[in-house]
């Protein structure tokens, strides 16, 4: 049978970041996804970030004019089995309750005659407004699904009915829609190793002066990456993850709910830590935007800078005419891009490995990054892959330098220094 197809309309809510997992999950359960942004959606979430994650075109403009030449809003209804908006703002539940066709996201609404899912997040305030609720009970009399938001703390410090639904939760009803069975087994990350919920791994631990990050969410990424050059070659790195899971490791031991984006090793999940596996910069930077938001990101992994730029769908073979040519195009920043997001985490801390003058060098990826401490050591002998590591810590007001000591002693002083930092 072929996989059922869901059509995901994105709007500008703070919860848009949430979308990533929503697309995720559904892979996960065989439905294909394609993905529409609001012009303020893309505010939140980067086009770049989602089409990553659904692997194809992310539409949005009204006036494409190849895509309208196909009359492209009305097909992208017409090949969905569901349209579901998520998170569906008051603004786009104003303009479907009055049949406003705007841009391209409400002009696809009016004109399909699929069925519709809409999956409401915005402030308590807004969502018990008359007007609100007026225009959901004129979109339930039109045939429109409308999946209640959750109750708790919002973005903006207030409380109530309004949060959107945990993406897992927004992807079972999608199943049911569909008339599929949603396997929970298949929510968990790409990792068989990944633990769904960091402090139920850590059952035996409680509250207290031994946990200093109780309640902070932490974001590490650890490895190399693995860019492709054609299906069996890749360029990489000598990376092995290790100072980057030891962090992670730290960090939960130290109370925190931790979320380790890894590139491609061998290493066993810290108990306790939400693990995410992937391979190139661009899935990790993807991913590492799904996470969002965190309190603290320490970007360890050892991010390949380049990719090839075409890569064939063949293995290139020797053919006696010489080496092939291999062009290079830049990965994107992932430290850079953080530091710019709508989402920034209130502390981040990059990475640097050197090989020469590593203070000088750290100190001014700190002033090019816009992060607030950068991490260097040198690389230059075996470090990578090694058990040992010395760090110089360099932040705005001056650097710390630790001396060599074993990975998981430095990765515990690094999150002890977090901790005071918060403290």
């Amino acid at each position: 049978m072929a996989p059922k197809r869901v059509l995901l309309i994105v709007t500008g809510g703070i919860a848009a970041y949430k979308a990533l997992e929503l697309v995720r999950l559904l892979k996960r359960q065989g439905i294909a996804v394609r993905a529409v942004m609001t012009q303020s959606a893309t505010e939140f979430v980067t086009p770049l970030s989602m089409g990553v994650m659904t692997e194809d075109q992310v539409y949005g403009d009204m006036f494409d004019l190849k895509e309208e030449s196909e009359i492209g809003h009305i097909n992208l209804s017409r090949q969905a089995d569901l349209i579901v908006i998520c998170p569906a703002t008051a603004n786009i539940l104003a303009k479907m309750a009055a049949g406003i066709a705007d841009d391209l996201a409400t002009t696809i609404l009016l004109a399909t005659d699929k069925p519709v899912l809409a999956v409401p997040a915005m402030n308590v305030r807004m969502w018990n407004h008359p007007a609100t609720q007026r225009n959901l009970k004129q979109l339930r009399e039109d045939g429109i699904s409308i999946m209640d938001p959750d109750e708790g703390a919002m973005a903006c410090g207030e409380f109530g009915p309004g949060r959107l639904p945990e993406p897992p939760d927004v992807a079972a009803r999608i199943c049911t829609m569909l008339g599929q069975p949603f396997d929970t087994a298949l929510t968990s990350g790409r990792s068989p190793t990944t633990i769904p919920k960091a402090f139920e791994a850590q059952p035996d631990f409680a509250v207290g002066t031994h946990r200093p990050l109780f309640g902070k969410r932490v974001l590490v990424t650890a490895g190399p990456t693995y860019e492709a050059i054609d299906p069996v070659r890749y360029i990489a790195n000598r990376s092995s993850g290790r100072q980057g899971f030891a962090i992670a490791q730290a960090a939960a031991e130290m109370g925190a709910e931790v979320t380790l984006v890894a590139g491609p090793v061998h290493l066993v999940t810290p108990p306790g830590v939400i693990r995410i596996d992937v391979e190139s910069a661009m899935e990790m930077q993807a991913e590492v935007e799904n996470a969002l938001p965190a309190d603290v990101a320490i970007l360890v992994a050892a991010v390949a800078d380049w990719r090839a730029a075409d890569v064939p769908e063949q293995k290139i073979k020797k053919d006696g005419n010489g080496i092939p040519p291999l062009t290079l195009t830049e990965n994107p920043d992932i430290l850079a891009s953080l530091a710019l997001h709508k989402l920034r985490p209130k502390l981040l801390i990059g990475f640097a490995a050197e090989t020469e003058k590593i203070v000088e060098h750290a100190t001014a990826k700190l002033a090019k990054k816009g992060c607030d401490w950068i991490v260097a050591n040198d690389v230059s002998g075996d470090v990578m892959g090694g058990d040992n590591n010395a760090f110089h810590v360099v932040t705005k007001d001056g650097v710390e330098s630790w001396p060599d000591s074993p990975k998981d002693v430095i990765a515990r002083r690094l999150m002890e220094r977090i901790a005071d930092e918060f403290a």
